[in-house]
């Protein structure tokens, strides 16, 4: 009941109607795999400067529905970022700016619920630019792919160690690296991820948080 108040609130501040859809009832067995890449960790100074997205249908990842974009910074990167997300000058050379980007973010996720790897993260520094163009923090619920590993691992006391790492997690699971990371290629290995770790986690537990 609070939830669908809140819910309900949010949607009260949005400020632009054409996007009342993010706020529909997503369709049964449907997801949008994500990943972005960015500046830095500080989703409050730091920018966006490729997202990546695959949607995910009935237990299928469809390679002909992916989002892949870059988004113009408002300052250069600096060198040491470059080092962490590999993201050139030359490559944001036809980047879009950040409100098309978005739009179009927008408008490929739909209502649908968002997986991701520390997807928290990815979801605080999109619904900064959204809260700025639409007056709201994306409001799609989401599902963290660690947490479902973790659920997974067997241990033998509550104190035992999980290597939550992202190539940890490809590997103990038998899922191939596709190449560089890049903001496509995580999202899609992290598609792959929670389709095999949708099947080994118990019935009970709920996907989805918040």
């Amino acid at each position: 009941m609070l939830e669908n108040f809140f819910r309900n609130w949010n949607k009260k501040r949005l400020k632009n109607k054409k996007y009342d859809f993010l706020f529909d009832e997503p369709l049964p067995n449907e997801f949008i795999s994500l990943d972005c890449e960015t500046t830095g960790l500080n989703p409050k100074k730091d920018e966006i400067l490729s997202i990546g997205a695959v949607l995910i249908r009935d237990n299928k990842i469809l390679m002909r529905k992916t989002f892949n974009v870059f988004l113009k910074p408002s300052k250069n990167i600096n060198a040491e970022s470059i080092k962490i997300h590999h993201i050139r000058k030359v490559d944001l050379e036809n980047a879009l700016n950040p409100e098309d980007a978005i739009y179009q973010l927008l408008d490929f996720i739909g209502s649908r619920p968002i997986v991701g790897y520390y997807i928290k993260f990815d979801v605080t520094i999109i619904s900064k630019y959204t809260k700025n163009f639409i007056g709201i923090k994306l409001p799609n619920e989401t599902i963290e792919v660690s947490s479902l590993y973790f659920k997974t691992r067997k241990r033998s006391s509550d104190y035992e160690f999980i290597d939550l790492k992202f190539d940890t997690i490809l590997k103990t699971l038998d899922i191939p690296a596709l190449g560089k990371h890049d903001a496509l290629n995580d999202a899609i290995m992290t598609a792959m991820m929670f389709l095999k770790l949708k099947d080994l986690t118990p019935a009970k537990t709920t996907f989805y948080t918040n």
